[in-house]
Parts: structure tokens; sequence; C-alpha cells
């Protein structure tokens, strides 16, 4: 009897807090989403409307991450092989950190190249609602046009972001 009630309890704990995978994979941005702020490095306030404006015409790899975050930390290795991988892609990142302090220390300490935005822990923001955000890491591709062209992946070494990118260079 004991081992079925441990049993019943793993699996309601696995389901309560596992990632649920979207049922519909978007190809925009809600408008509502675009109109979150975010600081950029410089310490400047922007929409992200603003901020994605900057990249037109070039395949862009989001990353949604923080420095709290262990599955993020462990898939830095694979991004930094995706990156070394695609160096025509921008690599655009938005830290879900608690503090700016946080992010700014995370950028150097994991030695992250790219273009940073901090959004905060804004999981209930327009943005993250927006994209169904419920785990981070989180990786989007990005078309030349600024279109989602891969919705969702959570590891950075998942052959689908790979393909996305090789797909939207070969246009």
């Amino acid at each position: 009897m004991k081992r079925i009630i441990s049993v019943l309890i793993l699996f309601v704990g696995i389901t309560a807090f596992s990632q649920k995978i979207p049922t519909v994979m978007k190809t925009e941005f809600p408008e509502a989403a675009l109109q979150d702020i975010v600081v950029t490095s410089e310490g400047d306030s922007v929409t992200i409307e603003k901020a994605f404006s900057n990249y037109k015409g070039q395949i862009v790899l989001l990353d949604l991450w923080a420095t709290w975050c262990g599955d993020c930390i462990k898939n830095m290795p694979a991004l930094k092989a995706l990156h070394e991988k695609n160096p025509d892609v921008t690599f655009v990142y938005l830290s879900m950190d608690k503090t700016e302090e946080a992010w700014k220390k995370g950028i150097e300490k994991y030695q992250i190249e790219g273009q940073h935005f901090y959004m905060g822990n804004n999981w209930k923001g327009n943005f993250g609602t927006g994209i169904d955000l419920n785990w981070i890491p989180r990786y989007m591709v990005l078309d030349q046009n600024g279109k989602i062209a891969d919705y969702y992946s959570v590891k950075a070494d998942d052959p689908k972001v790979q393909e996305t990118i090789d797909r939207l260079r070969n246009k």
C-alpha cells in the first residue's frame, strides 16, 4: 500500500511541475508582448519591439535564461557550440534574472557573447504570457522578417534548432 501511495505521489508531483509544451506553435509575437520593456546592456529602457527591430534581415536565436536557472547554465556549452557553428546568426539573450546586477555578472561569468537584454523576473508579463513561457531556458528561432520559425525548444542542442537555422539560411 505504501508503495502505491508513493508512486501516486511521484506521478502527481511530476505531472504538476513538468513543463507543458504549447499546443499552438505561434509564428508571430502578440502586439502586447512586443510592448513589454527591457533594459539594454547600456542601461537604456526600450520596448521588445524596438529591440527586435535592430535584427531585421537576420536569423536570430532568442534565448530566455537566468543565472539562477540550473538548466540554463547546463545548456551553455551546447549554446556556445551552436554559436560557433552559426557565426552568421544573431544570438539575443533575454535575462529573467531577479536583479540587473546578477544579469551583468552572469554575462561576464559565463562569457556569453551576443546581444543582451534584461527583462527581470517577469514570467507573467505580456511577453511571457504571449509566448506561453513556462520554462527556461527557452530557445526560439526568428526568421529574417522577425517571424517565429521555431517556437519552442528547451535545449540548445535540440536538432530542430539547427534544422530551422539551416532552412532559413537556404531560403
